[in-house]
């Protein structure tokens, strides 16, 4: 699900890291909400507190939010960017860099948070705002633009418009087009309300806190593992029939 791309790459492949990035991404959206009280997988709100603050001539207010802003863009401009430098080498999986950079982030927040105390909640929320741009950058490549999964503005709206669609078969005669990506919609909304869920869960019930974070980077990484796992198995099998 990570590596193929172009032509290769399948809804299957879609739905796959669909499912596991949203999950993610869903986990990341409720701590960060509940340790900081901060929105922490999009910047949209961000954008609109700092309009305000610049507005009312509070601009030492306005920088926090500028540099949540900012940390998710240079985020998103660092995966990217790594993605472009390796993607000449075709023996790498160019895409395990900007995740794996995700999962240390997410893991070093949330087993730092049991020796330090969280006294600067500002740099946690730039940490994790940082590494959902990373998510939804690598994500957006992978999936050619088809796949985002650190929040649901633009999902819902473009769920609407296909459902609308779906009413009118003349206009819109690639049903099988049309429905699966219905479907892949409807798969990363629900599994970000499922990482919300286990988020929610873990910090809260199970009282692990910032460790919640933790899980997030295990199933990020288990992810990867055995995609990669996946992939030599397949090139094994082809090898050996070559024979």
């Amino acid at each position: 699900m990570f590596r193929h791309q172009g032509k290769s790459r399948t809804l299957k492949h879609n739905l796959q890291i669909a499912t596991v990035l949203s999950f993610v991404a869903g986990i990341v959206n409720v701590t960060g909400f509940l340790a900081l009280q901060q929105l922490t997988t999009n910047v949209t709100g961000h954008f609109a507190l700092f309009i305000y603050d610049v507005s009312n001539l509070e601009f030492w207010r306005g920088t926090v939010y500028f540099l949540y802003i900012f940390s998710f863009f240079f985020g998103s401009f660092l995966s990217s960017f790594l993605i472009e430098l390796f993607r000449e080498n075709k023996k790498w999986n160019v895409y395990v860099l900007p995740t794996t950079i995700e999962s240390l982030v997410l893991l070093s927040i949330g087993l730092l948070s049991n020796v330090v105390d969280i006294t600067y909640p500002d740099v946690i929320a730039c940490l994790l705002l940082f590494a959902m741009g990373l998510q939804n950058s690598y994500v957006t490549k992978i999936s050619n633009t088809i796949v985002r999964t650190t929040h649901l503005t633009g999902l819902f709206t473009d769920l609407g418009i296909e459902i609308s669609q779906l009413l009118f078969p003349k206009s819109h005669p690639n049903r099988v087009k049309l429905k699966s990506t219905i479907k892949l919609r409807i798969y990363i909304i629900s599994f970000f309300f499922a990482g919300g869920l286990a988020g929610g869960f873990f910090y809260s019930k199970i009282d692990l806190k910032l460790n919640t974070l933790v899980f997030a980077a295990v199933v990020l990484l288990l992810s990867l593992l055995f995609d990669d796992f996946r992939y030599s198995l397949i090139r094994a099998k082809r090898k050996y029939r070559q024979k």
